[in-house]
């Protein structure tokens, strides 16, 4: 009960560390011990890491990081991540998992923001139509023009106030327009354009906007 409690305490700190944190680290099957992490993982973690101070912590920060990073990236409860620890020869408690996550996620998850690569200034929109729990939405999407995905949104509507919604969205968690816009022909992004007072290139053409399209999951409706 304890466990589940504390859980749901740290939703709101998941839903903001689980993006950036999965973005970041990816480990393979052969990795699923600590053991057997290769030094090319642990590279890969350690810019992550330089940031976050573990002085005083009797276990290594590999595996702080490591437990940390499963109790974000997979939907685990605490006492999952405990025992997959365990099971790995890592000795501790659920307890445990949950102050690592409650000191270190931040921390980690700013560092992962502060390291990473600039994303691309020409945006990629899209909406597409899903259904969820019987009812009709769309699922608002950009993307770069290298393919990564800027943001996503689900909304009941497809018009002027959605795509000001997605636009605010991005510019809020990107600080800054991007150079060029290019989206379908819905006439509802050049008007949360205008409200915005945006003045940037925006193409509107179907076959301009591939990108974003193609990005989105085949299998929306579910």
């Amino acid at each position: 009960m304890h466990d589940l409690d504390a859980t749901q305490n740290d939703t709101r700190a998941a839903e903001v560390l689980e993006p950036v944190l999965s973005r970041c680290w990816h480990v393979s099957g052969n990795a699923a011990t600590i053991a057997g992490m290769n030094r090319t993982d642990l590279q890969h973690n350690a810019a992550a890491n330089e940031a976050v101070s573990y002085v005083g912590y009797r276990f290594p920060p590999d595996v702080i990081s490591y437990a940390v990073w499963l109790y974000y990236r997979f939907p685990l409860s605490l006492r999952m991540v405990e025992e997959l620890l365990v099971a790995r020869g890592i000795e501790l408690t659920y307890e445990t998992v949950r102050r690592w996550s409650v000191k270190f996620g931040l921390g980690i998850a700013r560092r992962i923001r502060s390291t990473a690569l600039a994303r691309g200034d020409k945006w990629h929109l899209d909406e597409v139509v899903v259904t969820i729990n019987g009812k009709k939405h769309w699922l608002w999407r950009a993307v770069d023009q290298h393919g990564a995905v800027l943001d996503v949104l689900v909304q009941s509507r497809r018009d002027k106030h959605a795509a000001k919604r997605l636009m605010r969205k991005l510019l809020k968690k990107h600080g800054r327009a991007p150079r060029v816009l290019i989206t379908d022909k819905l006439k509802s992004y050049a008007a949360a354009n205008r409200d915005l007072g945006l003045n940037v290139e925006h193409r509107q053409h179907k076959g301009l906007n591939n990108r974003a399209e193609n990005s989105s999951p085949a299998d929306a409706a579910t």
